[in-house]
């Protein structure tokens, strides 16, 4: 599809495709998610191989982070659709006699999906099987940063209705592009200064928009008594951070806070395990992305250049620009200040940040941005109910990382700085829906207090009315009970 100036003639014609009811259709819906899982189905080497090209991804993390989750997302669409379709009967007080209403979802209408190239599949279609399932129109807008993925997301629309899908390939000039149109919905993943030009944007047509953005997401790690426990939680951290698009991704590990008598301790078997899972020579391995280009390359690299901020590294640390590569790299305690700890760092670079007590980590993690995610591996329920009560984060992970982005029962998106909106499963559908009150009426039956003129037992109806008090009502109706509200005396 090209841009200026087709780009607004296709837009109307895909309004007029929504105006028609085609796509407020069960069966149109049904339709739509079952060719999105026959493209991920036959689709699946290519998808592989895109991401292996684009991220140098493992074909086992690809289909671990990407492709199987959108399949069990897709099932659970397809097997849920008429209950998310069918409208909610409302409970309405017994006062409100022959009244009856219910909650109606009904499509936005035209939606605007722009998503990042970290996990291009999973954060193009898992929003994308949101808005289809509700019945709107999209246009998928995937990065450019991720070209072979892009390019095979644009053959998507051989697998769905052209009608009221397509997919736009292009850089920060065709996003601009579409900003400037007028959309029903923008669901925009990404940084968070590209997000508050999406936002800017969304202001002059007043679009609902969702962010998906990110932040420094924080593991805290109490001191383990079991040697199991800790094994596990090491496990768990490492792939958490190198295992997961190597550090490029939203819910990564951006560091980890740990008591200073315990550091010694979890690095040391962070280093064991970071050599059982990647071998003595993880560029060789194949098994960590790479960065995704050099720019992003040229960042991480700076975030090291620090004089102290290289002093505190504790393993790894090489890096080859050629092949876009950077090993694990693990520091302990570097400067509060410097970029590392100040800006998110979407790599393979692990700070360890000690504290006199475990406890104090949630006045270090409260006195900043509000994280996408936070990770809590610890045995001490009280500590687990003070991170509960005192610290907000888009999501609360205790003794693991990253497994509630594959959870569809929870809502998955940030807070403050790391973004507002929620979707996955249900969550999708409701994003891209709107929430109809519907209410009826009869015409038997009607509340006469409620229409001038004003007396002092209309007052007192109302007050009864209004606090449901049925003993109440009926007693003032009788005559037999008089308003406190002597206030209102004199001017009724």
């Amino acid at each position: 599809m090209e841009m200026m100036p087709s780009l607004e003639r296709e837009l109307n014609d895909m309004r007029e495709y929504y105006e028609s009811g085609k796509t407020k259709q069960a069966s149109w819906r049904e339709s739509q998610l079952k060719g999105l899982r026959r493209f991920l189905m036959e689709k699946q080497e290519h998808i592989m191989n895109a991401l292996m090209q684009d991220l140098g991804k493992h074909q086992l993390e690809a289909f671990r982070d990407e492709i199987g989750t959108l399949i069990k997302t897709l099932n659970l669409a397809l097997k849920s659709l008429k209950a998310w379709m069918s409208g909610k009967k409302a409970q309405l007080p017994q006062i409100a006699l022959l009244t009856s209403a219910e909650i109606v979802s009904e499509p936005l209408g035209l939606v605007l999906i722009v998503s990042s190239w970290n996990f291009p599949f999973g954060l193009s279609l898992e929003p994308l099987i949101g808005a289809v399932a509700a019945g709107n129109v999209a246009i998928l807008k995937p990065s450019e940063l991720s070209p072979a993925s892009s390019s095979l997301l644009s053959t998507l629309t051989t697998y769905l209705d052209n009608k009221a899908i397509k997919v736009i390939q292009g850089g920060p000039e065709e996003t601009q592009q579409l900003l400037e149109q007028r959309w029903d919905k923008i669901f925009f993943t990404g940084s968070a200064s590209v997000g508050r030009i999406v936002m800017s944007a969304a202001v002059k047509h007043l679009t609902p928009v969702t962010l998906e953005l990110g932040g420094k997401c924080p593991a805290v790690v109490d001191s383990l008594s079991s040697s199991w426990d800790i094994e596990v939680a090491v496990k768990r951290i490492i792939v958490g951070k190198f295992g997961t698009c190597a550090g490029q991704a939203c819910i990564a590990i951006d560091y980890v806070l740990v008591e200073k008598k315990y550091c010694s301790k979890l690095v040391e078997l962070m280093k064991v395990w970071i050599k059982k899972m990647f071998g003595e020579n993880p560029q060789h391995s194949k098994t960590i992305t790479k960065i995704v280009n050099k720019h992003h390359f040229s960042r991480l690299n700076n975030l090291l250049t620090d004089k102290m901020v290289k002093e505190s590294v504790v393993y790894g640390g090489s890096m080859d620009e050629e092949n876009l590569f950077i090993e694990p790299t693990i520091l302990v305690d570097p400067p509060l200040e410097a970029a590392i700890m100040s800006e998110e760092i979407f790599g393979p670079l692990l700070p360890i940040i000690t504290v006199e007590k475990i406890e104090d980590s949630i006045k270090f993690i409260s006195s900043r941005p509000k994280p996408l995610a936070l990770y809590v591996f610890s045995r001490n329920k009280t500590l687990e109910r003070r991170m509960v009560s005192e610290t907000s984060s888009g999501s609360l992970t205790f003794n693991d990382a990253i497994v509630q982005y594959a959870a569809d029962t929870l809502p998955f998106g940030g807070v403050g700085e790391s973004g507002f909106g929620m979707y996955h499963g249900k969550f999708s559908f409701d994003t891209f829906s709107h929430q109809k009150a519907i209410v009826r009426r009869s015409f038997l039956t009607d509340f006469w207090f409620r229409y001038p003129p004003w007396t002092l037992n209309k007052l007192q109806l109302l007050e009864v009315s209004y606090n449901y008090d049925y003993l109440g009502l009926l007693l003032v109706m009788l005559g037999l009970k008089r308003s406190s509200k002597r206030l209102f005396a004199n001017h009724i």
